[in-house]
């Protein structure tokens, strides 16, 4: 479908490209564009064609953080509502009671890394210029992060009095460490590509011409000759078992995906290698076993 903030083409190889489309704004983050991209990550990189999907900007940045040039609550909140733990807990359990918490209370930039986070394919940012705010804090969400040497990532948070959004409280130590992602954030200061390296928010860094490619690249690694069920269920063992609270939570999810890949893909992955050729993976995404016990909120 035809997006008013952003662009998403799939080449022949399965590798989407997201890009964030308000150049002449610096991509800065609106209320559509949180509703677009949630859109494009539960429909349209949803789609069996589609193997894994870079996100990059549009222009010199990234994205600027949120537009703060609307008018009444810039992050398009309802400050009429007085809303609590339980009120909240309770939309959740049940949104139809509550449809004033989904657009007025609930983070908008919240509900796009809950997305990123329940894509069964692999995301990889490929940060082309400045991103910060929820430009910063979605790129948490996503499974590697590529730099141009021209861009700046800033936590900047806590110079607007407010605080970090986007389920980065989740995302954001779990990739750099508490010790870190507090100095970042109780700084609120702009990193350069090399402190953004040396913290391990990014895996690597490039000249601004080499960036796509390299991101196009790493994305095929990940993808050719690869399972889609098996890569979906890697991506959810690992995104959800560095929270259990027992290895043997991991253990019984382990078990399960280990058994529907072992009678799936991986008879003909094991044929393959016993052949000496490329296998011939014919899984979809789409089917990827439930392998975890209990409900887990995903939007």
């Amino acid at each position: 479908m035809a997006y008013e903030t952003l662009t998403f083409d799939v080449d022949a190889d399965g590798i989407a490209l997201l890009t964030l489309n308000r150049p002449d704004a610096l991509n800065s983050f609106t209320v559509t564009m949180a509703r677009e991209l949630e859109e494009v990550f539960t429909t349209d990189a949803m789609a069996d064609e589609v193997r894994a999907v870079i996100v990059t900007g549009a222009g010199r940045a990234f994205c600027a953080g949120m537009d703060l040039s609307a008018s009444g609550n810039v992050f398009g909140l309802d400050e009429s509502l007085h809303p609590t733990p339980e009120r909240l807990a309770e939309h959740l359990a049940d949104p139809a009671n509550h449809p004033e918490y989904a657009e007025g209370v609930r983070d908008t930039g919240g509900k796009v890394t809950l997305a990123i986070h329940a894509l069964p394919k692999p995301v990889i940012a490929a940060i082309n210029g400045p991103a910060v705010g929820i430009g910063a804090t979605m790129l948490c969400a996503m499974d590697a992060r590529l730099a141009s040497s021209k861009a700046k990532i800033g936590f900047v948070f806590g110079k607007l009095g407010i605080v970090p959004e986007a389920c980065s409280s989740y995302f954001l130590p779990r990739v750099v460490g508490v010790p870190r992602a507090l100095e970042w954030l109780y700084t609120a200061e702009i990193l350069d590509p090399d402190q953004a390296l040396d913290g391990g928010l990014v895996r690597s860094i490039h000249l601004p011409d080499e960036l796509l490619p390299a991101a196009f690249e790493l994305a095929r690694r990940f993808t050719q000759n690869r399972s889609p069920v098996g890569t979906a269920l890697v991506r959810q063992l690992i995104t959800r078992n560095v929270s259990a609270r027992h290895p043997l939570e991991a253990h019984l999810s382990d078990s399960l995906a280990m058994f529907y890949a072992s009678v799936g893909d991986g008879k003909e992955g094991v044929a393959a290698f016993l052949e000496k050729r490329s296998p011939e993976f014919t899984s979809k995404a789409s089917e990827v076993p439930d392998v975890f016990y209990g409900q887990i909120f995903t939007g």
